[in-house]
């Protein structure tokens, strides 16, 4: 990938180039930031820049035998480390699923942790990065290059790294090889070892600039303008929340109606119906879950700030505005905290496959209790 695919970024994609014409090349980056911004394209288009062999002044040629490869990702120098599942019979490394890596990559890779695992065909399982990567790693990365100045290792979601994996890894991330690149592309930073933060040169990746984010989903989505600047004034500059909102995914659907049953279910107290729902939502997957416990820690941020008239600074599509303008007031200084606890233990719980009934209804009795204060 070219520096010019990647949407927006123009003053990261300068530092990464004057990086390596001015001799100040990190053995090590962290790319982090909000998922959708542009973080694994710009991983990539930097890998491909620094081993292409006809380098132009601002991005790498696209036509030399370098690049040709690396644009089907098949380049014996670049390597990738990413979430997979355990399944009997395979090996839970990199290499048994980089078939399906490349295929998504290669497709757009503007993707998220939820869409890798359907990919996977995961079901309840949750990715992580297992132990068995390290001793792959080192293998590689100990050999010599093949046909590049540079070995680049692409670790997407280090975060998911187990820690007898990131234990392995410390010294080859402190003291690499000649001429190797890391670079881990994380959509939390926080959630990352801090003895894997503390070998890495932080990049953060801000979102993407919106009149560049405008005209790019006018030109790959064939929306007129004005849709487009709605679309980017709640996407928070990112790729995948706008391609969500254009494609109105059945998921945001599903988890805004949930949202807005567990909170009337909260204030009226209705504990028999409080039970159904948290039944109802144990039967669905464990990502799924996640997902939805996510989007109401998002939405009561917003609820909280559009219930202080800053509706200039909330990220709310239409219909989740119109449930706000009736149930923000009873998002308030008092309680937010409380009901963003709840939702954060939920979640912590649900990660660690704790049973999802139960974390469903302690968390709708505990709704009841502040919902009103």
């Amino acid at each position: 990938m070219k520096f010019e695919k990647v949407t927006g970024q123009i003053e990261i994609k300068e530092k990464l180039r004057q990086s390596y014409y001015n001799n100040r090349l990190s053995h090590s980056y962290l790319f982090y930031g909000i998922p959708g911004t542009g973080k694994l394209a710009l991983a990539l288009a930097f890998a491909q820049f620094l081993s292409c062999e006809n380098k132009k002044e601002t991005d790498s040629c696209g036509e030399c035998p370098s690049c040709k490869k690396y644009e089907k990702l098949i380049h014996p120098d670049l390597h990738f480390v990413f979430p997979v599942i355990t399944t009997s019979g395979k090996k839970s490394v990199s290499d048994t699923y980089i078939s399906q890596w490349r295929e998504m990559v290669l497709e757009d890779p503007y993707f998220s942790y939820n869409e890798w695992m359907v990919k996977l065909e995961s079901e309840n399982k949750q990715g992580s990065i297992y132990s068995d990567e390290s001793a792959e790693i080192i293998k590689k990365l100990n050999l010599k290059t093949f046909e590049s100045d540079y070995k680049v290792m692409i670790i997407w979601l280090p975060e998911k790294m187990n820690n007898s994996c990131a234990n392995k890894l410390l010294k080859i991330l402190e003291e690499p090889p000649q001429n190797t690149v890391f670079i881990l592309v994380s959509d939390n930073r926080e959630d990352v070892l801090p003895t894997i933060k503390s070998r890495t040169q932080p990049v953060k990746i801000l979102g993407i600039e919106e009149d560049i984010l405008k005209h790019a989903l006018i030109d790959k989505y064939g929306i007129d303008e004005q849709r487009a600047i709605d679309i980017v004034n709640i996407s928070n500059g990112s790729m995948l929340e706008a391609k969500e909102q254009i494609s109105a995914s059945e998921e945001n659907k599903f988890n805004l109606a949930q949202f807005v049953s567990l909170m009337r279910l909260g204030y009226s107290r209705k504990i028999n119906e409080a039970l159904k729902w948290a039944d109802q939502m144990s039967k669905t997957g464990r990502e799924k879950q996640k997902n939805f416990l996510n989007y109401c820690s998002v939405l009561i941020r917003e609820n909280f700030v559009y219930n202080y008239k800053q509706t200039k600074i909330t990220y709310m599509t239409k219909a989740e505005e119109e449930f706000a303008s009736n149930f923000a007031r009873f998002v308030n200084a008092s309680n937010v905290d409380d009901l963003a606890e709840i939702f954060n233990q939920a979640y912590y719980h649900i990660e660690r496959n704790g049973n999802s009934k139960i974390i469903f209804t302690d968390s709708a009795f505990k709704i009841m209790k502040v919902i009103r204060k």
